[in-house]
């Protein structure tokens, strides 16, 4: 007689082509071990074993359910409920965020004012009577408060992140921005362009200790919020110092700031 076509299912077990399950085991022992003896369904070879076996091993994988809790929230909240400070002092929203993080932070707050008040200045230069180019002052005191609002940006999210703002010195500025080589127009858009530069080597410094600090969610900020944005004011302004340096005194572009319909977007766009 030919032999029965067999197929192991479980060590120990042979599902036979008839459909009765023969137990590779010796007599008297349970066929599929501590696991299914624990849920009480030892099967003996004269049983029904084909529809058996698979509810024993839904009632084992129903016990296991039970111990083997892939979450347990109640147990593991009890790490980051002892972290809950109950001092008015201690930030309660602060997670995973770095005093170097905290601190870079701050540092670009300073920045961004410094920056902001050098615009400032160029504003109040250019809008003297013995200057006389209202344009250019419009231009600089619209990215003067673009800088003040990256600041506060920055102010906000330290907040978000449970971190504390500390400001800090903000150096005058030059007010005399004449240039008798260049002329003033075009020596401040230049100087415009130097410290957009200089700001996007921050902006990269920043975002590079948010990385050294496993920190993607400041990372991700710091990318878009500030990165692609400066990348687009440095070209904009690279091309007004093209155009200044093919006008000369800069009156041509005065005008075209002045009249404007959105200087906002003239900057930073």
């Amino acid at each position: 007689m030919a032999p029965v076509a067999a197929l192991r299912l479980h060590p120990g077990v042979l599902i036979h082509a008839a459909g009765a399950a023969a137990p590779s085991v010796k007599p008297g022992r349970g066929a599929f071990g501590a696991g299914e003896r624990k849920c009480g369904r030892v099967f003996s070879q004269g049983r029904d074993s084909g529809n058996g076996y698979f509810r024993a091993r839904a009632e084992i994988q129903s016990s296991e359910s039970l111990t083997g809790v892939v979450f347990q929230p109640f147990a593991e909240v009890q790490e980051a409920l002892s972290e809950v400070s109950l001092s008015k002092s201690v930030s309660l929203a602060r997670q995973r965020f770095s005093q170097a993080c905290e601190a870079a932070i701050n540092d670009q707050i300073n920045v961004e004012y410094n920056v902001s008040y050098i615009y400032h200045a160029l504003f109040a230069y250019f809008d003297r009577d013995n200057v006389g180019l209202p344009g250019m002052a419009k231009y600089f005191k619209n990215a003067s408060e673009e800088e003040r609002e990256h600041a506060e940006t920055l102010m906000k999210y330290q907040n978000l992140r449970g971190g504390r703002v500390k400001l800090q010195t903000i150096l005058p500025p030059e007010m005399e921005f004449d240039n008798a080589e260049k002329g003033d127009a075009l020596y401040a858009m230049e100087l415009a362009l130097a410290l957009e530069k200089l700001t996007n080597e921050k902006l990269l410094a920043l975002h590079r200790v948010a990385s050294e600090n496993d920190d993607p969610q400041m990372a991700d900020f710091v990318e878009s919020s500030f990165l692609t944005e400066q990348v687009e004011s440095i070209k904009k302004i690279s091309e007004y110092v093209s155009q200044l340096r093919r006008t000369g005194q800069g009156h041509g572009m005065d005008q075209s700031f002045l009249f404007s319909l959105d200087l906002h977007l003239i900057f930073f766009m």
